[in-house]
């Protein structure tokens, strides 16, 4: 008998073991963002520590919090689909690309906005005062061809100005570099690159340049604010990990609400985080621009997914914008 119950103690413990494995969340959180004032919440989630401080209330402590840097969405989807990543930041466009081609398998969806920001295509070249002025003499950076928020406006943009079938016709003119990288060419009379479709804080630091002007705004091709940056990860990944997950949530939450409580605190940790050379009267100037909002709500983006669909960048097509989301953001009065 003390044999028998040994063993069934022996039994019982592996047993829950094995349940509390199962149920063990994850030990290392990857987190990636790119670059401007846009992820601002975020530069605050990792300074401040707050996804770690909300993991911890909800018992899961000692979780180590990793922030990555990426150029573009669409290198940060390829690392989301090999694991080693476990929220993505962006653009529009490369969620809904990502969200089409997972659904079934990884079923990526968004877990909330950023912001909603304007995206100005500015250019040094003077002869540009419509997108239809572009020439194959002009090179237009962007942070990813063909895929980026910027690229799909872009196309947008053009279908308008060219008519059906014109969407692609901007296209070859376009070239992936990074924000910093885009903007250093653009001000270089020897670049070949004419043009940025950028995001702030670039697009105003450019328009300081009296040789430079915007040819495009987003908001006039949207007819409206629009969400420029979400964040997104797998289904996987929220079902396995609930609390790490909640703290995310949680955390961008508070960033959020730190930003509009008070901008001038803002402008200066973003200037603080990013190293930014840029005065804090600038940055100030930027968030406090009406057209310029932190927030989770999603804004305008059906748009962006019913034209991808229309084009055929994409075969899926939501009936509503919460087959894009999570739950946690449907109770908001997203669009």
């Amino acid at each position: 008998m003390q044999v028998r119950s040994k063993l069934s103690f022996v039994v019982g413990s592996v047993l829950l073991c094995a349940t509390v494995a199962s149920h063990a969340e994850v030990a290392e959180l990857k987190i990636a963002e790119q670059y401007g004032i846009s992820y601002l919440p975020m530069m605050i989630m990792e300074e401040q520590k707050l996804v770690e401080k909300h993991a911890k209330e909800a018992g899961v402590g000692g979780l180590k919090v990793t922030w990555a840097k990426f150029a573009g969405g669409n290198v940060m989807n390829d690392a989301l689909l090999s694991n080693s990543l476990h929220f993505a930041s962006g653009g529009v466009a490369p969620l809904v690309t990502l969200w089409a081609k997972t659904r079934g398998s990884y079923d990526i969806k968004a877990v909330a906005a950023l912001n909603s920001m304007p995206l100005y295509l500015n250019t040094r070249n003077p002869k540009v005062k419509t997108i239809k002025d572009f020439t194959e003499k002009d090179k237009i950076a962007l942070p990813a061809v063909r895929v980026s928020i910027q690229a799909v406006t872009l196309q947008m943009a053009a279908e308008k100005a060219f008519g059906p079938g014109g969407e692609h016709k901007l296209d070859p003119l376009t070239v992936s570099m990074s924000h910093p990288d885009a903007q250093a060419a653009l001000l270089s009379p020897t670049s070949e690159i004419t043009a940025h479709f950028s995001a702030p804080p670039f697009q105003y630091q450019q328009l300081e340049n009296p040789g430079i002007h915007t040819v495009l705004n987003s908001y006039d091709v949207l007819g409206g604010p629009a969400s420029f940056n979400l964040v997104w990860t797998t289904s996987k990944f929220r079902e396995e990990n609930p609390k790490v997950y909640a703290a995310f949530v949680k955390a961008l939450d508070e960033a959020v609400t730190m930003i509009n409580r008070d901008k001038k605190w803002a402008a200066e940790a973003y200037l603080r985080i990013s190293k930014d050379k840029d005065k804090l009267d600038d940055i100030l100037k930027m968030l406090n621009d009406p057209n310029v909002k932190y927030t989770t709500t999603p804004e305008n983006v059906l748009k962006y997914v019913t034209f991808m669909n229309k084009v055929g960048s994409i075969k899926a097509k939501p009936a509503s914008w919460k087959d894009l989301f999570f739950p946690n953001v449907h109770a908001l009065p997203g669009s």
